[in-house]
């Protein structure tokens, strides 16, 4: 078995801090950088992107804005990961894919596999068919050391009435984390990091009080957006779990020149990491 994504998290986390970068190319931000929304403007985003960021725990493109472009904007897609992979870079790719279990199966085929066309790390799913549907999507991440992040508290507003509806005293988000737990239990156990994570938003201040004790004792990663440009936090509570703070616009706004995206990016890392308390 390959080392698992959990374990290779871990490693960059302690290595490089606790930020995953996002690389999101929207037309305002081309704009702002003073490049073209065209395919040529995204390929040199994503070449200054990688070249600044490259010292985060981890990269998360936001497949959308590269999609948005057609078969160019993958290719493009394609290259920033393989150019991350060569680098030594974790990526988690933002696809959000949410599907009954064989179609999953089809999505995962393009994204977690050895040698896969659109090859990543880990990525993250939407599990609103019923997390048991993504069972084999989970068995297929483990067995080429990648990871998954099911959505379980997303930072926007529209989400709340279902991810924090109840049956039984359990809320939605509480039963994606509980499913990610046994996965880890059942493909990564003994790991202090395992391989399936949720995403619960930084932008949330009563995320604990919603998912209840589902939490504890959580060894999967915690995918949290929002911070910074977003107004999301974190406290010295959330070091005992093992986040992964994502940060986007509020790094990328620092662009076009990669030496002052690392700057940002070391700025936010050390901002997280006295927030945690890991450093004074």
């Amino acid at each position: 078995m390959p080392e698992s994504f959990g374990a290779r998290l871990q490693a960059a986390i302690d290595q490089r801090g606790p930020v995953c970068a996002g690389i999101d190319p929207h037309a305002a931000l081309l704009q702002r950088w003073g490049l073209p929304d065209t395919v040529h403007g995204l390929k040199e985003f994503a070449s200054r992107a990688l070249d600044g960021l490259e010292n985060a725990a981890a990269i998360k493109p936001q497949s959308a804005f590269f999609e948005r472009f057609g078969s160019a904007g993958i290719a493009v897609l394609e290259d920033v990961l393989g150019t991350a992979r060569e680098r030594g870079i974790l990526t988690v790719l933002d696809v959000k894919r949410g599907d009954i279990g064989s179609t999953m199966a089809g999505y995962a085929d393009a994204f977690l596999p050895k040698g896969a066309p659109l090859e990543a790390d880990a990525i993250t799913v939407s599990p609103y068919m019923g997390p048991g549907a993504y069972d084999q999507t989970a068995r297929l991440a483990a067995e080429h050391g990648k990871g998954l992040f099911a959505l379980a508290l997303t930072s926007n507003p529209e989400g709340a009435d279902l991810q924090r509806s109840t049956r039984a005293g359990l809320s939605v988000a509480a039963r994606v984390i509980e499913w990610t737990t046994q996965k880890n239990d059942e493909f990564n156990a003994g790991e202090k990091v395992g391989s399936f994570g949720v995403v619960i938003g930084a932008t949330i201040p009563d995320r604990t009080e919603v998912v209840g004790d589902a939490l504890d004792g959580y060894r999967g990663p915690i995918l949290m957006p929002g911070f910074g440009a977003q107004g999301g936090s974190v406290s010295k509570q959330d070091a005992e779990l093992n986040i992964l703070v994502s940060s986007s616009r509020g790094i990328l706004n620092a662009g076009p020149n990669p030496q002052d995206l690392a700057k940002a990016l070391a700025d936010t890392t050390g901002e997280i990491r006295r927030a945690l308390g890991q450093v004074s």
